[in-house]
């Protein structure tokens, strides 16, 4: 095993730590991830602390048994309030031109009846089509914000406070993509809790390059 660099602090552990701090990054090769953990070793990380597998690409887990990850897509998620909001407006407009043409044209309470069932239909497949096609997405935010995991090779690292700014730097000078800090179980040599269907919580990269300087 490689011997620690003594300017780097081992991370405490102890059988009734409940979490453990964990800095992560993805790669698209296991080559690539390779080079990162013996940069990582070079600069004072023992091989305990490190790990390295592959994420499949979303959907593809089987966290279920018919397959997928999710009971539903999140994107279809506002679908059933799109849809019962387009089935009261459409009815609405249903309701008004059914009332002109019936008082213009034909005078019949068939066409008002026929005229809100179309409006509602087609009322409520508008709304569930602009809810599931992300409507309701707020504007850009300055500082990253949590996004579903890509497929490829992850490197994560067992750190503390005090080296995870040496861990987030030796990702990015290795081109680490998705650079996260997150918090899970972390057993012998391995992230035994990672979750690939968690948001992913991406580093600020101003920080790193503040940290850097």
């Amino acid at each position: 095993m490689a011997a620690r660099n003594s300017s780097l602090p081992v991370p405490k552990r102890s059988k009734e730590e409940a979490m453990s701090r964990i800095v992560a990054a993805r790669f698209t090769t296991f080559a690539a991830a390779d080079s990162a953990k013996e940069r990582l070793l070079s600069g004072g990380f023992i091989a305990e602390d490190l790990t390295e597998f592959f994420v499949n690409p979303s959907g593809q887990h089987a966290r279920f048994p018919i397959g997928g990850d999710e009971y539903a897509d999140p994107q279809a998620r506002g679908a059933g309030m799109g849809a019962t909001g387009g089935v009261a407006i459409g009815a609405v407009v249903g309701v008004l031109l059914a009332g002109l043409l019936t008082l213009w044209l034909f005078r019949s309470l068939l066409i008002l009846t026929v005229a809100t069932a179309v409006g509602a239909y087609v009322g409520s497949l508008a709304g569930a089509v602009l809810m599931t096609r992300g409507g309701g997405k707020t504007g850009a935010s300055a500082s990253p914000q949590p996004r579903e995991r890509e497929s490829g090779v992850l490197v994560a690292v067992h750190v503390n406070p005090e080296v995870q700014s040496h861990a987030i730097e030796a990702l990015r000078r290795s081109r680490g993509e998705d650079i996260e800090v997150a918090s899970g179980h972390w057993q012998n040599g391995r992230w035994v809790d990672f979750d690939p269907t968690r948001a992913v919580n991406l580093v600020d990269e101003r920080s790193i390059r503040t940290t850097a300087n």
